[in-house]
């Protein structure tokens, strides 16, 4: 399945230095305000230890792993919800991710200029928090207005569905995001799945920091940290500098070594794309033989039938059965026909619940 992240922020704060480092991509990074006027769209290929150990075991002619879409939204202002800046470009481009990844800055450089004068990045969440909000109420009141007129036909979803929507719209009036909400049934969720809400949206706050602070933070990143502690959003520490130096390194050795003299176990793209995937409750499987081994982003909680429809959507409509082999069995037992030997192997129907990092084969028939 395609996963979409959006990075956003003010302008200047480091968000095209870190989508060229996490893509090895030439965004425009420039120190003045709109440099990203288009969104710049870039792959990530997901860092997976288990899909390198199964190529060791397997051999495979091509070994493929899954990517992240990472998308370099252009920098927001105040007044963006009306339009003001590149507003309304960028709150559109929001709306087509999957998840939003707000950068906000955490360092000081007199060289780096900042749009509003100084570095404050609760003073810049609260920014954008605002934007997106008042672009959601919009949304909503739109779309009540068309409700209350389906309504006077007295048709009871209609009406339904509008009282649900006073429901949202008063929880927004409150500055409350709509994920915050919790889990909708019924005509509430129905529309708002209608509204595509930007906050609704789960969400991932990147602290960019100096090259001193990206182990342990900074009064800013721990202010910042108390200031959204009740929103359960997860947040990271990234210096956007040292990953753009990381990405300049050719080989892994190097960039090993480069990790290890500044006391990093990995590169902040991994903890990014580690967070996301927990964001989005996501997790991966897997399927093994000669000519591929690959990987494959899924729901947790998908049966069988389901993950096999990421391959193909005929696996999923002729599903008869899935082969199953836990990756701990497979790295311990060495190959699939050791595991079969052993007695390791599930035969699964559709009512099988997908474990990460399961490695499958699908039977199916169409």
């Amino acid at each position: 399945m395609a996963l979409k992240c959006g990075i956003v922020g003010l302008p200047n704060v480091g968000k095209s230095t870190l989508f060229n480092a996490l893509t090895s991509a030439k965004a425009l990074a420039a120190n003045y305000p709109f440099a990203t006027k288009d969104p710049n769209v870039g792959m990530i290929t997901v860092p997976d230890a288990r899909l390198d150990k199964l190529t060791e075991l397997v051999q495979p002619k091509k070994t493929q792993p899954t990517t992240i879409e990472i998308v370099d939204i252009a920098g927001l202002i105040k007044g963006a919800s009306k339009g003001e800046g590149l507003g309304n470009q960028f709150l559109a481009n929001i709306r087509e991710v999957n998840a939003i990844v707000h950068v906000v800055r955490c360092f000081v450089d007199d060289n780096v200029v900042h749009v509003d004068g100084n570095v404050d990045p609760i003073r810049d969440k609260d920014i954008i928090d605002t934007e997106l909000l008042l672009k959601d109420i919009d949304t909503v009141e739109k779309r009540m207005e068309r409700l209350k007129k389906a309504a006077k036909s007295s048709n009871k979803d209609d009406i339904a569905k509008l009282e649900a929507a006073k429901e949202i719209l008063a929880h927004l009036e409150q500055e409350k995001p709509a994920r915050t909400l919790g889990e909708l049934e019924g005509k509430a969720a129905e529309v708002m799945q209608e509204m595509q809400l930007l906050t609704a949206k789960p969400i991932l706050y990147v602290c960019n920091v100096d090259e001193d602070s990206v182990l342990e933070g900074n009064d800013m990143t721990k202010k910042f940290a108390e200031h959204v502690k009740d929103e359960d959003a997860e947040i990271i520490l990234v210096s956007a500098g040292i990953e753009a130096d990381i990405a300049e390194l050719e080989s892994k050795e190097e960039r090993l070594e480069f990790l290890s003299d500044m006391g990093l176990s990995e590169p902040g793209v991994n903890k990014l794309i580690h967070a996301s995937y927990k964001l989005l409750n996501l997790i991966t499987y897997f399927t093994a033989g000669e000519k591929e081994v690959r990987a494959w982003t899924i729901k947790k909680g998908w049966k069988a039938p389901q993950a096999a429809g990421v391959i193909h959507t005929d696996f999923e409509k002729g599903f008869i059965r899935a082969e199953v082999i836990k990756y701990d069995d497979y790295v311990a037992l060495g190959s699939e026909s050791a595991v079969k030997d052993a007695g390791k192997m599930g035969v699964e129907g559709k009512e099988y619940v997908v474990g990460d990092g399961d490695v499958m084969h699908f039977r199916f028939n169409v």
